[in-house]
């Protein structure tokens, strides 16, 4: 069984990923030819699963099991985007998951005590406008309206593209949910990083969505000639830049739970017989814990002045992006791990490095995530992929979730 339904979504995934705008890799963008495509399939899919389908004004489409009046609600999904020349896995595996689950069930004839949607969001990665998380801040009471005014790069706004696929965008605000009817959000994906794969597991319970933090940096000195300027008169700005990166690897190394990555760097004047005199950085640091993202963060800070202060340099420091961690509801972490355990699979936790529609959805009702196994930890990569049997344990986890469930 657990082959078959691994097949099943190896095979939806497969047609999902012929909705694409490149050949290489998938390339699907919310609200265009391909978004309509892949709605079309996923349509079906739920109608195939007795789910009633409809899409909201934000570009959700919605499948429900109604389990009848006066039952609370059960929200699983992810979303339907890819990034450009992206995988055929990365948040659509978790939309399609859920919906065999549920044909697996139906066909069973399993009645739940309680309704079910499951939620394609159209626009989790914010490659084509700027703006993301467009749907789960809607059902959350988040989101900020005005975003339906910004446009892409071809000068179409989000409340152009909106309007294409037949919604009136004006009543997004209308669509927040009451957290009194909903029993929490569970949303499946590849875990988009090696762990799992490194601990030999298919299946992972994630405890925390990583809170994150962005740091600019600019150090300034005196551009020199490279061969006249002895070592020790120098006010090179790229040996700061370059201390300071080492000391962030060295803080992610010695603290718990911490990530620090320097990602960019902006050299002048950036040729081979020239001391950089201005060097701009950026150092992003991620955490499930706040406190030691938040601590990290300062002494990163007071170790680049000190850093620019020893040699003569000038040195502004600005935090320019946080975001909190998202605690995984602890009940629905056990009802996750209750199913894996079920499997035989040893049960294991960790944290979630990337974003995901479950940490807006945290706004509205608890929310949890399972994690599969992706080949090498690859992801927004045409190489992403996850096996048959991962997929097929992940849907088997999942019905066992749903069947034991106490709403």
């Amino acid at each position: 069984m657990t082959h078959l339904l691994g097949k099943t979504a190896q095979d939806y995934l497969r047609q999902l990923s012929e909705c694409s705008e490149s050949k290489m890799g998938v390339t699907r963008f919310p609200f265009t030819p391909e978004h309509r495509r892949a709605n079309a399939l996923l349509t079906a899919w739920m109608e195939e699963a007795g789910l009633r389908v409809h899409m909201d004004d934000a570009g959700t489409l919605i499948g429900r099991y109604d389990a009848g009046k006066n039952t609370r609600t059960l929200l699983m999904g992810s979303h339907q985007d890819s990034v450009k020349h992206g995988g055929a896995y990365d948040g659509i595996m978790g939309i399609v998951l859920p919906i065999i689950a549920l044909q697996a069930l139906k066909r069973r004839g399993i009645q739940l005590p309680y309704s079910v949607e499951v939620l394609a969001f159209g626009d989790e990665e914010g490659v084509r406008f700027p703006t993301a998380l467009v749907g789960p801040r809607a059902l959350a009471g988040t989101i900020d309206i005005s975003v339906i005014d910004r446009k892409d790069k071809k000068g179409i706004s989000l409340h152009s593209a909106l309007t294409s696929f037949g919604l009136e965008p004006e009543k997004i605000s209308q669509l927040q949910r009451s957290p009194e009817n909903i029993i929490g959000f569970i949303e499946t994906h590849i875990e988009q990083g090696p762990v799992l794969e490194h601990n030999g597991l298919p299946l992972g319970v994630v405890s925390a969505i990583c809170g994150i933090e962005r740091h600019q940096l600019t150090f300034t000195g005196q551009s020199a000639h490279a061969g006249t300027v002895p070592m020790h008169l120098r006010k090179d700005a790229l040996t700061a830049a370059a201390t300071v990166t080492l000391e962030a690897e060295k803080f992610a190394i010695k603290l718990p739970d911490l990530l620090a990555t320097v990602g960019q760097l902006d050299v002048t004047p950036n040729v081979p017989n020239a001391v950089p005199g201005k060097v701009s950085m950026t150092i992003e640091l991620r955490s499930s814990v706040d406190e030691v993202r938040e601590k990290a963060g300062e002494m990163l800070q007071t170790f680049a002045k000190e850093t620019a202060q020893l040699r003569g340099l000038g040195c502004e420091v600005h935090r320019t992006y946080s975001q909190s961690a998202t605690r995984c509801d602890p009940d629905l972490q056990l009802a996750i791990a209750s199913a894996i355990g079920s499997l035989g699979k040893r049960v294991f936790t960790l944290p979630s490095g990337a974003t995901h529609d479950a940490s807006a959805m945290a706004d509205l009702t608890p929310v949890a995530m399972l994690f599969v196994r992706c080949k090498k930890g690859i992801s927004h990569n045409p190489a992403e992929f996850a096996s048959d049997e991962d997929m097929g344990l992940a849907v088997k986890a999942l019905m066992k979730l749903l069947c034991d469930l106490q709403p």
